[in-house]
């Protein structure tokens, strides 16, 4: 079965192609930017986002998004959760790096869902990765970037920022993250058709 993974970003889709060209599943790219509805639930925005993608692809797909959590930022803890892309947040790191010059807890994280819809049924995956804020931007433009805020994330565990790293480092870093990707690739190679993980 093709799976078309339906995003705006193409940074998004060469981070991931070598991860399904390696497990031997084939993926199209579709360039479709879906709106997303105005709420702070990554889990109901990413499931949207497939069900709109499928209307328009007919045939299997999967979106992957990502909240960007800050947990202490000014006035309000959490921001900017879902809303990471439609606050600028991870257009303007520049600005992000001012409003956070004074608070020394830096802690944040990244929290991705990615759903697969193949018409009849939603299966939804999910990673998280732990760091911290850096008092600067640090790092190389990257193709596969999946977000400026690569210039100002240093993950759990590690000196630089996902820009400044090699793909070697970024991948092979011991940050205890989980990867939604990877859940998927390893469940839809193996598991597809007796997965529990459906949502109703």
């Amino acid at each position: 079965m093709k799976i078309t993974y339906v995003t705006g970003n193409y940074g998004k889709y060469i981070s991931v192609k070598e991860k399904f060209d390696n497990a031997r599943i084939n993926i199209k790219y579709a360039n479709i930017d879906i709106n997303e509805p105005n709420i702070n639930d990554i889990e109901y925005i990413s499931k949207y986002k497939a069900m709109k993608a499928y209307e328009l692809i007919k045939e299997p797909v999967f979106v992957a998004d990502s909240g960007f959590y800050i947990n202490n930022y000014p006035n309000n803890p959490g921001y900017p959760g879902a809303f990471v892309k439609r606050s600028g947040v991870s257009s303007n790191p520049d600005k992000l790096l001012l409003e956070m010059k004074d608070i020394q807890d830096r802690t944040c994280y990244f929290l991705d869902c990615l759903t697969f819809y193949d018409g009849q049924h939603f299966y939804q995956f999910f990673g998280k990765c732990e760091g911290t804020l850096s008092k600067e931007k640090r790092g190389n433009s990257l193709k596969r970037a999946k977000s400026n805020l690569w210039f100002v994330f240093i993950p759990k565990n590690c000196s630089k920022t996902l820009a400044q790293m090699t793909d070697e480092e970024r991948n092979t870093r011991n940050d205890g993250r989980t990867n939604a990707t990877d859940n998927f690739i390893n469940w839809y190679t193996n598991e597809y058709n007796f997965s529990k993980q459906k949502v109703k």
